[in-house]
Formats: structure tokens, C-alpha cells, sequence
């Protein structure tokens, strides 16, 4: 189970960085160079949808929305959706409640079959400094206009400090600024953009009870 909140999370926070762990801050510059940080761009209603290949495993698609917003103790916040493939053409879904500078309050997903679950969300300071650290190996190497299945985009162009990641941004896409990405073993690009996007969890929402998840679901 604590493989799928990771899942989420990663989902969340840092689809458009391989390693996981980048993170929006206001738009506030922490670092000396370009960073990386301006990332987070909701518009509830409209999301996008990309197409993710992995070295030895076959592409899936995966779409991530701005479904709703709620006040939280750190302000405003977004529903950002994530729809991940199972098996067949079953789905998972989940989705992060989160402010413009990336405060999470509230976790929910939904497997095939199940109802939804709400999953306990307290990011430490630990978890907030190796964001920022993440964040800060970023460097803006120029802009470029590249082509993927949805369009022809104006991109920043960012690369990691190690040279294992590659980013190119716009600010013509939401939620997150992704266009594409390529990592030592995978690539995601943007297949198109989402509007009108609706919240797929719409049921009871009830707190996370490893028991109840640990039974089978019952057959369709």
C-alpha cells in the first residue's frame, strides 16, 4: 500500500521530473540560477493526457486534471486527478489536494471495484528541503520549439545537473507544464489537452482501512 500513495504522490508532484521529487514554490526563486519551480498551472476544467514508454514495457497513457477547488489551512487549493491504467480497461484514480506552492492536505484514490479511500497527508520539512534540493539541480539550457502528438509548443528547455533527465515546459499546459520528458529509462510526451475534465471519484469517500483493502474486490 505504501507503494501505491508513492505512486500518487509522484504522480502529483514531479510527473514532468524522472526522479520524482520536484516541487512547485510560488514561483518564488530559492537558487541563484533558473529553476525549475514554476511548474504548476490549474485551471479547473482542463488537464492533459500523456503518452509514457518505459525501457522494456509497453506505452500507456496517463491523465492528470484540474477537477475542483477548496480553501485549506494553506489557502486555496486544487483537486489535481491523476487516471492511471490496470488491468484491461480498468482504471485507478486519485487525487491530491494541493495549493499553488505545492502544500498537500489531502490524498484519495480509487482501484477497480473499490470504493474510494482517503489516505492520511503530513509531508515532513525533511520531504519539503529535498524538494527544493531536487528542484535546484534544474538548469535552464535555452528555449526551443518542439513538436510532440498535440501540437507544435514554445518549450524552456531544462536538463539535470547529471545529465539523466531532459524537461521542456509551457505555459500553455496544465495542470503541470510538461510537454515532454526523457529520462535515462523513460520518455513522456504530451498526446493532447483536456477540457471540461470531470471528477471521476464521485461516490462516499472513506478513511484508509488496510483490512477492507486487503480483501478481495468483489466481481463485477
Amino acid at each position: 500500500m505504501k507503494r501505491l500513495q508513492l505512486v500518487l504522490l509522484a504522480a502529483a508532484c514531479s510527473l514532468c521530473l524522472a526522479s520524482g521529487a520536484a516541487a512547485q514554490l510560488g514561483g518564488m526563486n530559492f537558487f541563484s540560477k533558473p529553476n525549475i519551480a514554476d511548474i504548476f498551472k490549474p485551471v479547473v476544467g482542463q488537464g492533459a493526457v500523456y503518452q509514457e514508454t518505459s525501457e522494456g514495457k509497453p506505452g500507456h497513457e496517463m491523465e492528470m486534471s484540474i477537477v475542483g477547488k477548496e480553501m485549506t489551512p494553506s489557502g486555496e487549493g486544487y483537486w489535481m486527478e491523476m487516471v492511471m491504467p490496470g488491468q484491461g480497461d480498468q482504471k485507478t484514480y486519485g487525487k491530491v489536494l494541493m495549493t499553488k506552492d505545492f502544500q498537500f492536505t489531502k490524498v484519495i484514490f480509487q482501484m477497480p471495484g473499490r470504493g474510494a479511500m482517503e489516505m492520511p497527508m503530513t509531508p515532513s520539512d525533511k520531504d519539503r528541503t529535498q524538494m527544493k534540493q531536487e528542484m535546484a539541480k534544474y538548469t535552464q539550457v535555452g528555449t526551443e520549439t518542439i513538436t510532440v502528438p498535440a501540437g507544435t509548443f514554445s518549450c524552456a528547455h531544462w536538463k539535470k545537473d547529471d545529465g539523466t533527465d531532459e524537461v521542456w515546459t509551457s505555459d500553455k499546459v496544465t495542470p503541470l507544464a510538461m510537454v515532454k520528458q526523457v529520462g535515462k529509462n523513460r520518455t513522456m510526451v504530451l498526446v493532447r489537452q483536456i477540457n471540461g475534465a470531470q471528477d471521476h471519484i464521485t461516490g462516499p469517500v472513506t478513511p484508509f482501512d488496510p483490512k477492507a483493502f486487503a480483501q478481495r474486490p468483489p466481481r463485477q
